[in-house]
């Protein structure tokens, strides 16, 4: 009890479905004063009866009893009961909460003094899909002009925990799958090549069985849609995220809007179960770079740079996408032509043209020549030039000679091949030429293998032949338009009908049939030839990464899974709260979102391991785009999320129902990428950062916020170009976006320990862009708990007149019994933060939890 203050404690009490409330329900209040809460002991103070009816018949539905003590003669003090209408309830799958929680629906939306209900016929439950297994506290806070402001936490699971990571790790298995097949279709290779092949299809034999066993184990799970923190280390879940949760406070104050603040919490995305004695992905894979040119003499390989591995997937990526593409524009050209609809013609032929002309100037990439010329020379019975004038050094022999010397780096000629386009015979050689965009001259490339005894014009002249069979589809579309534009102009308008009808309708279809058959088919061939090349390019990587790269990119997925898993929640969080503000879509579709993560890891041990792999996994999202799409049906099942795509690049689509998609900007219905833009800012608080600052080493803090503080800063410049300031949100504080950054800059920079300043600029800045806000630390149970209701608390002081004598009640009220301190119970069934006096000492002090909250526990 306070000594010179009255207590005021609110506490919120749901009848749950299986036992519903009638007007003569008798409900029973019986109040405790909690001596020690850490040793659970309490005394009886009183109790209170009243009936439901007796509170639905009071005034304003408010009831003001007494409490008595157990002989029912004195009086312990005063209780009011008043009605909290909360609307209708939301769906919730009572079969997934877990035994420890109260089995209570809650709803998302509801109804204060203040404020009327959202009209639910209008506003439909988007949270259902995706969302489960809410829990819900109500406070009541004084603001400064003494007025009463309610505020609601809820705090729910997210079933993309495991959902997202069981669709990457299907993903995965196809395109391991995919790629053991692209390389038994590089065809017969002289010894030495093939070994190395069959060696690399055994390491991804053994990666695509270990993710379909983890699959299979993923499959069999039911209950809680979360891993708790304590399952962190097992084998089976490392794909999944940990403790991933999402929390919502809503504010409800007098003659005022209400207010939601939305944060996604989630463990460190990190490959605990693979452990950090090496450190974590940032430097085993810095590391590994260094080393892998020295693996590729070992295994007598041919070396590419990171760079150039990296353009030989994006040139997979892009014919995969394309040829299909154009077999199908090419399709709808035949069939305008069928149709004789000269519009139809028209817009066909510039999309076959644009997406040819796309394919084309991929192709025209060195190292799609190079490696084909590679690849020549490691087949069996392969002679260069200067071993036919050396007898007895000839087959496979030359082969891995030839490769040892090409491991070395060298430079390509100046090598222009744009112009074989203007080759050939023929009508078509000149007509449309014009459509065949050459682009600029080819810079010279480091490290690509030379074959000067192969013919180097033979790859040129095969994609050459795509723009020649472009140019002649588009030279036979001119000549039918402006062969019908003749006759139209040259007949009489009362025989124009009749010359149309009597005109054969098969004639254009049957004229362009050949031109773009020949079309398809040299596309269909550069294509395999190029993808043949490009998996010659892919297998010298593999060859070089047995065993470092195989598990490097073992661990690459899982800290991609987890993060992705984070991200997706938070994305579909922060979509449906925007739904109806137009100002938000617009930013969205025309430039994006910021996701901003806040990471309260020490710079020291295990912990600069799961730094490092958290930094990788961050970064790693920007091959992520999002896409929202219309669903078939109003069901569940029709409304999660889906991800599409291959490790270069994912795209998760979000369903959403008819009756909201149609209300979206026609560019976001028409399907445009969505792009996500995130950034990750660290600031140690432990005591083992305390260590770090004074015995250790800290500058991967140091260059990862300086890093992303210029992301965020370049983030920030293409939004005030596309987007008017007036559509961002409102905010009492006086600060603006610009003056946040300059500060957040001078922290950045500053030298000064546990500056945790960074972070709450950094979190500022955020909402102010509309963006996504993440917390975490190992676990998201005990550091990212206090700064969570910190963040809270210090938003209601900011921008709600929280008063000054309620913030250090209203955190420690937050911190022992709000949503956070439920969030240990359901990791740990333990209500203690794992923390212990000693480690506090070292905490910042508004990090520290209030007394009886913290102890040493398993966490």
């Amino acid at each position: 009890m306070l000594a010179n203050k009255d207590p005021l404690f609110l506490k919120g009490v749901t009848f749950p479905s299986e036992y519903p409330a009638n007007p003569d329900t008798v409900v029973k209040l019986t109040v405790y004063d909690a001596k020690d809460k850490s040793q659970e002991s309490s005394s009886f103070l009183g109790s209170a009866t009243f009936s439901v009816g007796d509170l639905l018949r009071a005034k304003d539905e408010r009831l003001t009893l007494s409490l008595r003590s157990s002989d029912g003669v004195c009086a312990a003090g005063t209780i009011v009961v008043s009605r909290l209408k909360m609307g209708e309830m939301e769906e919730v799958d009572v079969d997934n909460i877990a035994t420890d929680l109260p089995a209570q629906k809650c709803p998302l939306v509801f109804e204060s003094v203040h404020h009327s209900c959202i009209d639910r016929e209008n506003n439909p439950p988007l949270t259902g899909p995706v969302f489960r297994n809410p829990v819900c506290k109500v406070y009541r806070f004084q603001t400064m002009d003494s007025k009463w402001m309610l505020v609601r936490e809820q705090m729910e699971e997210c079933t993309l925990s495991f959902s997202i990571p069981k669709q990457l790790l299907t993903l995965y298995i196809q395109e391991d799958m995919s790629r053991v097949q692209d390389l038994r279709d590089l065809g017969e290779l002289s010894p030495h090549w093939d070994n190395l092949r069959k060696e690399v299809m055994i390491q991804y034999g053994g990666i695509i069985s270990s993710y379909q066993e983890t699959l299979a184990e993923l499959d069999k799970i039911s209950g809680p849609s979360f891993k708790p923190s304590c399952c962190k280390a097992q084998k089976p879940l490392e794909f999944i995220p940990i403790n991933l949760h999402t929390q919502r406070m809503r504010v409800t104050c007098p003659k005022k809007t209400d207010a939601l603040y939305d944060i996604i919490t989630v463990g460190a995305p990190a490959a605990h179960f693979q452990g950090f004695k090496s450190g974590g992905l940032q430097r085993l894979l810095h590391r590994y770079d260094a080393e892998k040119k020295s693996f590729s003499t070992a295994y007598q390989c041919i070396y590419y740079s990171p760079e150039h591995t990296a353009k030989a997937q994006e040139v997979l990526s892009t014919m995969s996408l394309l040829q299909p593409l154009i077999t199908s524009l090419a399709g709808q050209l035949l069939q305008a032509a069928r149709e004789r609809s000269s519009a139809g013609l028209r817009d066909a032929l510039k999309n076959l043209s644009d997406k040819t002309e796309q394919f084309v100037h991929t192709l025209k990439d060195e190292l799609v020549k190079s490696a084909l010329l590679a690849l020549h020379a490691a087949q069996p019975g392969y002679v260069s030039k200067n071993q036919k004038h050396s007898p007895g050094k000839a087959g496979h022999q030359g082969s891995v000679s030839q490769s040892n010397e090409q491991s070395s780096v060298q430079e390509l000629p100046g090598h222009c091949p744009t112009s074989a386009v203007a080759e050939g015979t023929g009508e078509c050689n000149n007509v449309g030429a014009s459509h065949i965009n050459s682009g600029p001259t080819l810079k010279h490339q480091d490290s690509i293998p030379q074959h000067k005894e192969f013919d180097e014009e033979e790859w040129d002249r095969l994609w050459a032949n795509v723009a020649k069979c472009l140019n002649c589809v588009i030279a036979m579309v001119d000549k039918l338009l402006d062969e019908d534009h003749c006759k139209q102009e040259t007949v009489p308008e009362q025989q124009l009908a009749d010359v149309i009808t009597s005109h054969n309708p098969g004639d254009w279809r049957e004229q362009l049939t050949p031109v773009v058959s020949r079309l398809q088919e040299c596309v269909l061939v550069v294509e395999e030839q190029a993808k043949r090349a490009m998996t010659f390019v892919l297998l010298q990587e593999a060859a070089c990464s047995i065993p470092q790269g195989f598990l490097l990119q073992q661990r690459r997925d899982v800290v991609f899974s987890q993060a992705l898993a984070a991200m997706a929640c938070g994305f579909v969080m922060r979509l449906y709260a925007g739904m109806r503000d137009k100002d938000f879509l617009k930013q969205l579709h025309l430039v994006g979102l910021v996701a901003q993560f806040e990471s309260l890891l020490s710079t020291y041990s295990e912990e600069i391991g799961m730094l490092e792999d958290m930094e990788v996994g961050i970064s790693d999202l920007q091959r992520v785009t999002f896409r929202i799409t219309e669903a078939k049906t109003d069901d569940l099942s029709d409304l999660q999320p889906l991800v599409c795509g291959q490790r270069d690049h994912f795209t998760v689509e979000v369903p959403l129902p008819q009756v909201v998609f149609k209300t979206l900007p026609q560019e976001i219905k028409e399907g445009k990428p969505l792009r996500v833009y995130p950034v990750l800012f660290n600031v140690g608080i432990n005591e083992q950062q305390t260590i770090a600052e004074r015995f250790g080493d800290i500058s991967l803090q140091e260059r990862i916020n300086q890093k992303n503080f210029e992301t965020l800063e370049a983030y920030y410049k293409s939004l005030s170009e596309k987007v008017p300031v007036e559509c961002l949100p409102c905010f009492q504080t006086q600060t603006d976006v610009k003056g946040l950054l300059e500060t957040l800059g001078q922290n950045v920079v500053t030298k000064k320990r546990k500056n945790v300043e960074i972070l709450w600029v950094a979190g500022a800045i955020c909402r102010r862009l509309n963006g996504i806000r993440f917390t975490s630390c190992k676990s998201a149970k005990d550091r990212t708990s206090m700064s969570v209701t910190l963040e809270q608390c210090a938003l209601l002081r900011d921008e709600h007149q929280l008063s000054k004598d309620f913030f250090v009640r209203a955190l420690d009220c937050m911190r022992r019994e709000g949503c956070r301190i439920e969030n240990v119970q359901k990791n740990i069934r333990c209500r203690k933060y794992a923390f212990n006096m000693l480690q506090l000492m070292a905490f910042p002090k508004s990090y520290r939890p209030p007394e009886g909250t913290y102890g040493k526990v398993d966490s």
